[in-house]
Order: C-alpha cells, then structure tokens, then sequence
C-alpha cells in the first residue's frame, strides 16, 4: 500500500512518501526513506518494486552526479526529469522498471518545479501529483486545499492532512512517512511523521 506525493509551493518543492518496506502479508521494515536526494537541488520519491525502486534511483543519482563531474554544472530539474524519462522508455522495451517516480527539484533561473514519471515513461511537469493507494485521498485534498502560493508551513499542514486521511481511510495503511523539501537552500529532510517505531534487534 504504497503511497508517494509532492507539491510545489512559493519557493519550494516538498515531496513525501510512507517508509514501509512490504512483500505480500509481511512488513519487513517501516522506516525504509524512498525518497532520494539526487544533488543539492533535486529530491526523487519513488513508489514500485524494492528492487527496481532501489536500483534505479541509484542509478539516476549516479549519473546526475557523473554529468556534473564531466562538465562542471549540474544537470536542471527539467534535463533530470528528461533523462530519466529517456532511460525508462529505454528500459519498457527490453526489461522494464516497475517504479514510478516524483521529481522535485529547484534552479536559480527557473525555480521550483515537480515532475511526474511513471513506469511507463510518460512525463509531466505538475503543481501536485501522487503514485499508490494514497493518491485517492491525497489528490482529492490537493485538489481542494492546495494553492500555488503555499507557504512551506501550509504544504506541510496539508501534507499531514493527507497523511491523516491516509491512515484512517486504507484498509492497510502505511503508518509511517518521511516528508521533504526543496528551496535555494538545497534538497533536504524536513520531518518525519511516525506511528509504528521499528522495534531494537536483539542479540538471541
């Protein structure tokens, strides 16, 4: 029960996703961060298989950090979210990646920008957008509460709204989420919202 969604707000970008690591009956984990931090200016949530989830984020991450390295600048939100999408449409007609993606990112010239990614490469730049079970609740309150001048405060109010209804309205609700940010000052974790701790392991 997978639940990935972003917004973009006066200055920024915030993107959140639950933290639950689960294969069929069984949680393995509920602090697993799915969100990505790709440089210092672009944020990756990503919902899908763990392994495709897993492995291809990293492999975004390190080829954005390979372009910097050869050239000197760093890739924009835009040519990020491009690549990416080239790479999936690539991938859809050999061995496919079962994840779809929220790419939030923030550049001097342009600003804040948020774009979605699914599985089957299609791209859209977006205000908000939401992957998994979650986005029935999610959308519907982004749809009545969201504004393009949000606050980082406000979006995180709205955030916690939709986590809320997310807890209390799936039958199988992921009970953590990790919620974060990016502005001028750089990609970063602004909170995390946790109702279940992962219990110690022991030394038995």
């Amino acid at each position: 029960m997978e639940c990935v969604f972003g917004m973009v707000g006066n200055g920024f970008s915030l993107v959140v996703a639950d933290s639950s690591a689960v294969h069929s009956i069984l949680v393995h984990k509920s602090n697993e961060d799915k969100i990505m931090i790709l440089d210092s200016h672009k944020l990756m949530g990503a919902s899908g298989e763990a392994g495709d989830r897993a492995q291809f984020t990293e492999y975004v991450q390190k080829n954005v950090a390979l372009y910097q390295f050869r050239n000197g600048i760093p890739l924009t939100t835009a040519a990020t979210a491009n690549f990416t999408r080239g790479e999936l449409a690539t991938a859809l007609r050999k061995n496919p990646y079962m994840v779809n993606i929220i790419l939030a990112g923030y550049d001097k010239e342009t600003g804040p920008s948020l774009y979605y990614i699914d599985y089957i490469a299609t791209l859209h730049k977006v205000d908000k957008a939401a992957f998994g079970y979650g986005s029935y609740f999610s959308l519907a309150l982004m749809d009545r509460h969201y504004r393009k001048d949000m606050t980082v405060e406000e979006a995180v109010d709205l955030a916690d709204k939709c986590i809320m209804e997310i807890r209390s309205r799936l039958v199988v609700a992921p009970p953590n989420f990790v919620i974060k940010i990016v502005d001028k000052d750089g990609a970063r974790e602004y909170a995390w919202r946790e109702s279940v701790k992962d219990a110690p392991v022991s030394n038995i």
